[in-house]
């Protein structure tokens, strides 16, 4: 694939935004751990193989199972290796990030409030939202594995 735009050079003040999102979310009550999640998550439904080689790597880094990482596809079927409230994280996960199949579903909402109060199930939005913005720049500026952003 060629190469296509460095975001670094053609839109610096866009990176600036986004690395301000990452400041945002480092700064949440969402755990390292749920954010990698998300992060996988939504980056193996988007193709971005940029962004999945990226946020494995982290998840390992932070102490997470290898196991759980090669599972993360299939955490519906992957009986007693994912919490409830993981799963919880992964359905918003995947309903935000496929969001033209609906959005976040009212009957999600109200299960996620099992779980989570409205500041936490926001930031959780909030980094879902913003994964799949650096899955779209990797993706639509071609970026390599093993390549950096910044």
């Amino acid at each position: 694939m060629k190469k296509r735009f460095n975001i670094k050079t053609a839109t610096p003040n866009a990176l600036k935004a986004l690395i301000g999102l990452e400041t945002y979310l480092a700064q949440t009550s969402i755990s390292k751990t749920t954010k990698e999640l998300i992060k996988i998550r939504a980056s193996q439904i988007n193709g971005c193989a940029f962004c999945i080689d990226i946020h494995t790597q982290d998840a390992v880094a932070n102490g997470e199972k290898n196991q759980r990482i090669f599972l993360v596809s299939a955490w519906r079927e992957a009986e007693g290796i994912f919490t409830e409230e993981e799963k919880m994280v992964f359905e918003i996960t995947e309903e935000v990030t496929l969001i033209h199949k609906n959005g976040l579903t009212d009957e999600t909402y109200e299960k996620a409030l099992q779980f989570f109060n409205e500041e936490q199930i926001s930031e959780i939005v909030m980094a879902v939202i913003t994964i799949n913005v650096w899955n779209r720049v990797a993706l639509s500026s071609r970026l390599a594995i093993g390549e950096r952003l910044a």
